[in-house]
């Protein structure tokens, strides 16, 4: 560990430095404005800073650093004052004057207080770019104040295209600006008309994630910059409560794999309804030794005042640059002091009723619109923020000087703009699949995750240009990825002899199923797997949920992503998970996705080797989504697809298994398999079919969601042609019987189009029975095994169940003798 600066001699020394704040621009700067004002410790800071950067010889876009910082408080103030209009008005006026109640909302909203606070952090994120020259990444783990964030870039001009179109800085512009702010209006296309959202959304100029989860960016963050890149992540204090994990950042961070991050709490010590927790024991104090405790370096500054957030990313930076050379040097090991900041403020500081419970939402306790003192509240306050257009002109251009230094503009930043592809696709390794497919006893048997293991290996070696993540829960040997294990290792700051585990380890874990899932999603500038028990996998679904309508709003506005894909593999599965009792049974995490548009979300049951290896292969060439694959884990599975049958499978979705079945030209049923052991006693039902002479095929679904009804034009696009779907399920053979993975009923729901009526189309699945069982014991109680396949069949075929079953089967079946030996 790095030794921390002593507190004491850092303090005298920003008191010396306090002392030769000269000049006149420092001087205009230091006066404030309105309620911006900077104390003696934020002036000797960034004097400090100041003296530093001149020595450095570093002058940013080339405009002198207290003209930046003085341009910053009037466009923080201004902005403040469109983000309370934003809530309350319906009118804005340049020139400053008083609103009447007809300018007012008759229905006021907005996250105010959040959004006030927000303002000075960006205002003070965009200043520090602008003084160095480097437009760094920003993200924001509280969405709902990103009224901040269009507010600011709305007054700078870095909007994205749906923004620049409607608002300008103009009486008009703006009161458009604020109308669209929670209008709810469709357009005529019945899509919503506002680009505005109450959460970061796809025209966020440089947003990352909506931020509608609390606690998600706070596990991503240190994940996200690759080397040369620079983030700044604004976190909020009510998010430390709600997700537990980021306490484990700084073993994270490594400066060979990783850019600088500059993690900053907003600290206004309110939820919506009450003081956060720590607020009511401990605060700030508290908090400081608690980031002490678990690695950090925080450092605490004013939250009210811009320049001190422009001073405190320049100064965490500095210290994690050092810490980043005492590695280099061999002065330090990890995990290094990782610097935090904690910025300071009342929620809602600079407006009438800072500090108070309503200062989240509606501050003004009324409704200015109809209630006088409300108003009154309104306009005083307001016009201590207002900045005169000149001014605020003025201000604007000085931030605006981005082609001095030959920078993007921050709407622009490099992590929202990933753009990722495998410079080499390394040939597969399959096994071979026996002739005679209809003969069991010839079938040969392999684990799915193995080729998953090394499918994934074999593309992060053929890339190395491309930073590896996974995300790992435990269980990774179990789970059979044993040779990615042994080449990417487990990331620690303290090896253990023996164990594959290494400083700079590539897979990251943690009993924490959203915080590694977070390690991969976050690394969209490199290739990442994540995995876990199938069960276990619902704690992943809402940072799942985030990633995927995000994506899906930032294609549909025209900004598709570049990320390669991800594959959430669900293993140790519900029903290779018999022996651990219902617990460890669920498939609900692939039912929630299928609800999900399938374009975006794809959920994908892997039936063999084979299969897994293509699978995971074109995963690796698509970008922007994410991939549920359902992959069995134990050696038992067999061998079915050939690699051109795999291939075929997963470019249509399903495929009908020509060498199964029986007279497929004379067909009276269709069985569908969903489901590697689904599939085994799907073709168990279909030899006895054969024995008795019944014509039908036998079809796999591998992708259930490409054959739904679309709700999408992106579902469109993805659906199986029409063709397809006749060929595989012809409208002629209206009797289907359906095997699934899953519960029956979501299956029937996503497959409606194939759906013939009551008792022509029956589907069996989980029934939510478990226990310390086998799988074909699982399969029995839940009534899919091959037996339950022949006796739903008999009625739909107007047979008796004796015709499909023997008398001893049939006792098993209703439960009058033990089916072991009998049907498992």
């Amino acid at each position: 560990m790095l030794p921390r600066q002593d507190a004491v001699a850092r303090r005298s020394q920003e008191q010396v430095a306090h002392h030769r704040i000269n000049g006149p621009e420092a001087h205009r700067w230091a006066a404030g404005y309105g309620p911006i004002q900077h104390s003696a410790e934020t002036q000797a800071r960034v004097v400090a800073m100041a003296e530093a950067l001149a020595a450095r010889g570093n002058d940013g876009d080339g405009v002198p650093l207290f003209d930046v910082l003085h341009a910053a408080d009037r466009v923080a103030s201004a902005a403040m004052w469109l983000v309370v209009h934003e809530t309350y008005a319906r009118n804005v006026y340049l020139d400053g004057r008083e609103l009447a109640a007809g300018d007012f909302k008759p229905q006021p909203e907005g996250h105010t207080g959040g959004s006030l606070n927000m303002v000075p952090a960006y205002a003070g994120y965009m200043a520090i770019n602008a003084l160095t020259g480097l437009t760094r990444s920003w993200v924001m783990g509280q969405g709902h104040c990103v009224a901040a964030i269009d507010s600011i870039n709305l007054l700078l001009d870095n909007m994205m295209p749906a923004h620049a179109e409607r608002y300008a800085l103009t009486d008009e512009g703006l009161s458009r600006y604020v109308r669209d702010f929670y209008s709810y209006r469709l357009g005529a296309d019945g899509k919503q008309d506002s680009p505005l959202g109450s959460h970061v959304n796809a025209h966020s100029a440089g947003g990352l994630a909506e931020g509608g989860y609390l606690g998600f960016v706070e596990l991503q963050y240190v994940h996200m910059p690759l080397p040369g890149e620079r983030l700044v992540a604004f976190l909020s204090d009510g998010a430390f409560e709600e997700q537990r994990g980021s306490d484990w950042t700084p073993r994270w961070w490594r400066s060979a794999d990783s850019g600088l991050v500059t993690p900053i709490m907003i600290k206004n010590g309110r939820r919506i309804d009450q003081r956060t927790t720590m607020s009511q024991h401990g605060g700030t104090d508290w908090f400081v030794r608690h980031l002490l405790l678990n690695g950090f370096d925080p450092i605490v500054f004013d939250g009210r005042d811009p320049a001190a957030f422009t001073w405190a990313v320049w100064e965490m930076e500095s210290r994690l640059e050092a810490a980043a050379e005492a590695i280099r040097t061999g002065r330090a090991q990890y995990p290094v002091p990782l610097p935090y900041g904690v910025a300071v403020a009342p929620k809602g500081a600079g407006f009438y009723g800072e500090g108070t419970n309503l200062a989240h939402n509606l501050p003004l306790m009324a409704n200015p619109h109809t209630d006088a003192a409300a108003a009154r509240h309104f306009n005083e306050s307001a016009r201590r923020l207002w900045v005169p257009l000149p001014e605020l002109r003025d201000a604007a251009t000085k931030l605006r000087h981005h082609g001095r230094s030959n920078r993007p503009r921050e709407k622009d930043h490099p992590l929202a703009n990933r753009q990722v592809r495998l410079q080499t696709v390394p040939p597969l390794a399959f096994r071979p699949v026996p002739r005679g497919r209809r003969d069991s006893s010839r079938w040969t048997r392999s684990s799915p995750m193995s080729a998953i293991d090394d499918t994934f290996l074999a593309a992060v070696q053929a890339n190395p240009h491309l930073r590896p993540r996974v995300g790992n829960p435990d269980e990774m040997r179990s789970n059979r990825l044993v040779r990615t294990l042994e080449a990417l290792k487990f990331r620690v700051t303290d090896p253990e002899p023996g164990i594959p585990e290494d400083v700079h380890g590539a897979v990251v874990t943690a009993l924490n199923e959203e915080a590694v899932a977070c390690a991969a999603l976050a690394n969209k500038g490199g290739i990442n797997l994540i995995h876990t028990y199938e069960a276990f996998g619902p704690k992943m679904q809402g940072v799942l949920r985030q990633e995927i309508i995000f994506a899906e709003h930032c294609r549909d506005a025209g900004r598709r992503q570049g990320w390669l894909s991800v594959p959430l593999v669900l293993t140790s599965h519900t029903w290779e998970n018999a022996k651990n009792e219902l617990s460890h049974q669920d498939p609900s995490l692939a039912e929630a996705l299928l609800g999900e548009h399938s374009d975006v979300a794809r959920v994908v049951f892997v039936p063999d080797f084979n299969t897994a290896a293509v699978t995971l292969r074109g995963l690796y060439q698509t970008h922007g989504q994410i991939w549920a694959l359902v992959v069995p884990k134990t050696p038992v599975v067999p061998d079915l697809f050939t690699p051109e049958e795999a291939a075929c499978l997963l470019e249509q979705g399903a495929l009908r298994l020509d060498w199964a079945g029986h007279e497929a030209g004379r067909q009276r049923l269709i069985l569908t398999a969903v489901g590697a052991y689904q599939l085994e006693e799907v073709l168990k039902a279909s030899a006895r079919l054969v024995e008795r002479d019944l014509p039908h095929t036998v079809v796999y679904l591998l992708e259930p969601g490409r054959f739904r009804k679309p709700r999408t034009a992106g579902e469109e696009g993805h659906a199986a042609a029409a063709r397809l779907r006749d060929e595989l399920y012809s409208p002629a053979v209206p009797h289907r019987l359906f095997v699934s993975h899953t519960r029956p009923e979501p299956l029937l729901g996503v497959l409606e189009p194939l759906h013939t009526g009551s008792g022509k189309s029956v589907a069996l699945g989980f029934l939510g029975k478990g226990g310390t069982l086998t799988t074909s014991g699982l399969l029995f109680i839940n009534g899919c095994t091959w037996a339950h396949v022949l006796s739903r069949i008999a009625p739909m075929l107007g047979l008796a169940r004796e015709n499909l079953l023997t008398a001893e089967e049939l006792a098993a079946l209703d439960n009058r003798t033990t089916p072991e030996g009998v049907i498992i």
